[in-house]
């Protein structure tokens, strides 16, 4: 078979809401627009085409608000894209205050840490944490796609799956991380800590008529102030709460709720 008749194949078998790409960001130029956040919001760490802060913010301008408005086509939605652009720019402050408050939090649990620059710089954790923050923003936002886009990257960088619906409070610390994986209507509490292959996941889906998952509800954990989860945990189920100052041991299979101060192990 020649390349005229694979490619006419091709051009027969075609999904037209999957193909129609006009209604659709770039993957690319998102995640050069993430870059260009990261080097607004941590200037000393993160840089882009060596670009100072004004240049970054006159590209950034130029990139984003098109990308924003070409997903917002994916459900119909007329709001304007500029002013989108400047909620979000608006929240970089926000986003920032946090961020610090994750580096001290690695810092303070990982005696490996020699000191904030080696977290920033090298620790997979703070780098799923920090663009899991900007992602977060455009959730909040409604914007379609660009948010799943931003974490995706780096769930595959790093192996760490934080959906950017989730709802996380400050001072978050990720420890070692590969295999972390954070559903979207998870909401976990400050000073929460956890360590590699943690699940904070959906225990079962309801089904529609045509035997598909319904989408939407709540079907992830709740998880307190001053939790510690360890090594390969797995917490499951929209009615699972783990509740404050709790201690869950590696290994744990958790369906229903802990209470306070409570230390869950695996016998």
């Amino acid at each position: 078979m020649g390349k005229a008749e694979v490619l006419k194949q091709l051009k027969e078998i075609r999904d037209d809401e999957v193909e129609d790409i006009a209604h659709l960001p770039n993957r690319d130029e998102v995640l050069i627009c993430l870059k260009e956040i990261e080097a607004l919001i941590l200037p000393d760490y993160f840089h882009y085409m060596d670009k100072d802060a004004d240049e970054l913010w006159f590209d950034l301008e130029r990139r984003l608000p098109k990308q924003i408005r070409r997903s917002m086509r994916v459900h119909q939605d007329t709001r304007d894209a500029m002013e989108l652009f400047e909620k979000i720019t608006a929240r970089f402050a926000h986003i920032k205050r946090l961020v610090l408050t994750d580096i001290q939090a690695i810092y303070d649990g990982d005696p490996a840490a020699k000191s904030k620059q080696e977290v920033i710089l090298c620790y997979p954790g703070f780098f799923a944490i920090f663009i899991y923050r900007i992602a977060h923003e455009f959730y909040l936002l409604n914007i379609p796609i660009i948010p799943r886009v931003m974490t995706e990257y780096v769930h595959a960088k790093t192996g760490i799956d934080i959906n950017p619906g989730a709802t996380i409070g400050e001072y978050f610390c990720i420890d070692h991380g590969t295999g972390v994986v954070i559903g979207e209507t998870s909401i976990i509490g400050h000073h929460v800590k956890l360590y590699q292959g943690v699940t904070i996941g959906a225990k079962s889906f309801k089904m529609d008529e045509n035997g598909l998952p319904v989408k939407g509800g709540k079907r992830h954990p709740n998880i307190g102030n001053n939790v510690v989860i360890y090594a390969n945990a797995t917490i499951l189920g929209g009615d699972t709460t783990i509740e404050d100052n709790c201690i869950i041991g590696g290994n744990t299979w958790i369906t229903s709720s802990v209470a306070a101060g409570e230390k869950v192990v695996n016998e």
